[in-house]
């Protein structure tokens, strides 16, 4: 059993949180108010848990490793729901906490009797979030979602990838990240509104909204002209040049479509030429010539090494930046010095990477008192004695029944 550290000045200290959720937007979310001190318990189905457990490989430590990216500084306690007994515990675990957090489909807390408004009724200081594919009402509530569909369904994959190319998926599943993070800070908002009422409430989010609400610009120059937005890959539709250009040993990205961003890095490049030309001389020339430009541009700056090129800008000031891989990223000194890789340890399996907190805090350490993700069910029969003062034979007739 791992014990739940106690950060005292952590501003969600204190707070109780009952984590149904599984794979990555609802794990991700509860991490994060786990992360400002917030005692999480993750509940998990006894024997397998939460499937990413076993999704992989690669695996370690017999887990899958997005596993490890989405469930530190968290307590793990398995309960079986189908059983009558395993529903009445999951409700006085959640009658005990200030947040209850689940991403099942619409009918299935209402079937466990889990739902905000039965759970609200006995306990109306709940904060109760939900996250789902589609939202909690509408046409679309009942289907079920993944980041890869709903990137599809959103609009994220009509305007990623190279022009004229096919939809690109982006590289990690970021819309499940993003709605994590949109719960997380729903969470907070209600717990403070708590503060002064009294009084909890449910909050609710989705995959889509997330995604929707994440079109930004591209979905505004839509909504504004009517015209569908295009892939531009790396570049941008209103700025030229803005984009990533190769090297001779590499990739960078150089953003220099403002008239003295441009007009310097033609000087570096050697073509003053260009910064008169009149197809080029202003924004609008160039982003309609683009394609020449670009042929001209591109034939400059391979012949230039990455770290030259960079340094160069840099000296004039020019944005600009190497495509770095993940070794490089790690390896970065900026990274490093603001702590954006961590090592968390478990007294079980030993040490495991795991990445910083975006946000800092001047009046607490937030990466302090981390703890490793938990093996499955390790702190059941402590979290039920501490949170349900559950006796030793009540436990053990529970772990006979396989309840727990």
């Amino acid at each position: 059993m791992t014990p739940f550290p106690q950060s005292r000045n952590k501003p969600l200290s204190g707070m109780r949180v009952v984590d149904f959720t599984r794979f990555f937007a609802g794990p991700y979310c509860a991490q994060l108010l786990g992360d400002l001190g917030a005692e999480v318990v993750k509940v998990e189905l006894p024997g397998s848990g939460d499937p990413l457990r076993s999704q992989g490989p690669p695996f370690l430590h017999g887990n899958g490793i997005t596993y490890y990216a989405t469930n530190r500084n968290k307590r793990s306690l398995t309960l079986d729901m189908q059983t009558e007994e395993g529903k009445k515990l999951a409700r006085r675990l959640c009658l005990k906490a200030d947040v209850v957090l689940e991403n099942f489909r619409p009918d299935v807390m209402p079937r466990l009797n889990l739902d905000y408004d039965s759970l609200a009724r006995e306990h109306p200081r709940l904060v109760y979030a939900s996250i789902s594919g589609f939202g909690a009402d509408g046409p679309d509530m009942n289907l079920g979602a993944f980041d890869l569909t709903i990137q599809a369904v959103g609009g994220y994959m009509s305007i990623t990838g190279e022009r004229g190319g096919a939809p690109i998926k982006l590289g990690t599943s970021a819309f499940d990240m993003l709605a994590g993070m949109n719960c997380h800070a729903a969470i907070l908002a209600a717990l403070l509104q708590r503060s002064t009422t009294g009084t909890g409430q449910k909050v609710e989010t989705s995959l889509l909204e997330a995604e929707v609400a994440f079109l930004v610009n591209a979905a505004l120059e839509y909504l504004i002209t009517g015209v569908e937005p295009q892939k531009w890959g790396s570049e941008h539709a209103q700025q030229v040049p803005y984009k990533a250009f190769k090297t001779a040993d590499g990739w960078a990205v150089i953003a220099a479509g403002f008239p003295n961003l441009y007009a310097s890095f033609c000087r570096l490049l050697g073509r003053e030429d260009l910064i008169a030309d009149p197809r080029f001389s202003d924004m609008a020339g160039r982003v309609t010539h683009r394609e020449v430009l670009y042929g001209i541009l591109d034939a400059e700056v391979v012949k230039h090494k990455t770290g030259w090129l960079i340094a160069a800008l840099d000296a004039a000031k020019v944005p600009s930046a190497p495509v770095n891989n993940m070794q490089q990223v790690f390896s970065h000194r900026q990274v490093r010095h603001r702590g954006m890789q961590q090592t968390l340890h478990h007294p079980a399996y030993g040490e495991v990477p795991s990445l910083g907190a975006a946000a800092k805090y001047s009046g607490f350490v937030v990466t302090a008192d981390w703890s490793a993700p938990p093996l499955l069910g390790e702190d059941t029969e402590s979290v039920l004695r501490e949170w349900l003062a559950m006796s030793a034979g009540e436990l053990a007739q529970l772990r006979e029944a396989k309840v727990i």
